[in-house]
């Protein structure tokens, strides 16, 4: 026999978007509903991840309960008139509503109700829709791999008096996601950080695990104060990035100016780490050169012999404690839009890598009241 597929109640729909919205995932909210996740995923990708608004009434508008009375008396051989002075309506509004719904002979109350609320799917054009020299300013940028938070808040910083030239960062990912809308090309999508086809919420996420001792590690709690402020550049945070089949990088964040130096690995190795770090370190000036603080991974053995070469003090963050260089945390996260879980990194040549920093640190940074970290280097320098 023939298996139907039973479609998803209101009750369902709502239980939906309200666990989607709450960060659970496809598969959570299928066991939740007793469906597929298959099931379930056309639904999310018709509006891209986005809850559609809640549909209200015109207060105004015929309800279902009258159009039933216009139904019963229709039945009954009343006249348009009488029908109308019953509901306390005009009698061009009864005649209206019968003509458009069928006619006198064929009119019925849930057809009528359920044409109503098709006719009523009227959205209003999107700003990008109607302001075609903005939306080709936001398509370039996002083109550029800034996120529509950037661009907001860079249009917003340029044109702090001008409405017609801003639009909210919100704006610009419904017209990704949303692409009924017609207004952004899907392939931008691409160049957006998470690289995901649906709009998710923001979630927390995992707990590291317990690392190894650090011979003669210095802790964070002995690093100086001047690093707390961000006003004194040439203080790091620093990091490895891993991908697929143990292959790893090398990540060095100046913490005045989120600029970030990417360093290319032979391996994970203590040795291999001090040498890319001391090599990558050592080429910049002197000011920029005080500090780096690197969790308490055992790739950071031979820090004794980095700030030997480098002249940069190691210190170390506490056990489980990654909060403790965020800004290092942080760029790692904007890298996966560059390197994905799963990438192979011993692909990319350190020029390679280069191209890939540059391109980061040309991007404005909300922290940075919407300046690139080499803007702000550079002011921070003279």
């Amino acid at each position: 026999m023939k298996r139907t597929r039973r479609g998803l109640s209101a009750h369902e729909r709502a239980q939906l978007w309200r666990r989607w919205k709450a960060g659970e995932s496809l598969s959570e909210i299928a066991r939740a509903l007793e469906r597929l996740p298959g099931s379930l995923h056309g639904v999310l990708a018709a509006t891209g991840g986005i809850a559609p608004p809640t549909r209200v009434r015109a207060a105004i508008g015929i309800s279902l309960h009258e159009r039933e009375d216009i139904s019963r008396g229709l039945s009954a051989g009343e006249s348009i008139r009488t029908i109308a002075a019953q509901l306390g309506r005009a009698p061009s509004t009864i005649s209206r509503e019968v003509a458009r719904n069928g006619g006198s002979g064929r009119y019925r109350a849930v057809d009528a109700e359920k044409s109503a609320w098709d006719r009523a799917r009227r959205p209003k054009p999107c700003k990008l829709a109607v302001a075609p020299a903005l939306r080709e300013f936001v398509a370039s940028r996002l083109a550029l791999d800034w996120s529509p938070e950037q661009i907001a808040g860079w249009l917003k910083a340029e044109h702090p008096d001008d409405d017609v030239q801003r639009v909210s960062h919100e704006t610009i990912y419904r017209s990704l996601f949303i692409q009924a809308r017609g207004v952004l090309r899907k392939e931008l999508q691409r160049h957006l950080r998470t690289r995901r086809v649906f709009r998710r919420a923001r979630t927390a996420s995992t707990n590291e695990q317990a690392r190894g001792r650090i011979v003669d590690a210095i802790s964070i709690r002995e690093r100086p104060a001047e690093v707390d402020d961000r006003r004194v550049p040439g203080h790091w945070e620093g990091d490895l990035l891993s991908g697929a089949d143990n292959t790893h990088i090398a990540t060095l964040v100046e913490r005045t100016s989120r600029y970030t130096i990417l360093a290319r690995l032979d391996g994970k190795d203590s040795t291999s780490v001090a040498r890319a770090v001391i090599s990558r370190m050592g080429a910049l000036p002197k000011a920029l050169r005080r500090s780096l603080t690197w969790d308490r991974g055992p790739e950071m053995a031979q820090h004794r012999a980095v700030s030997v070469a480098t002249d940069v003090k190691v210190f170390f963050c506490d056990p489980r404690s990654p909060w403790q260089r965020g800004t290092n945390e942080n760029t790692n996260r904007l890298l996966r839009q560059y390197f994905p879980d799963g990438t192979d990194l011993s692909v990319y040549s350190q020029a390679d890598l280069n191209r890939v920093a540059r391109r980061l640190n040309e991007r404005p940074r909300k922290a940075l009241a919407y300046r690139s970290p080499v803007d702000t280097l550079a002011a921070v320098l003279r």
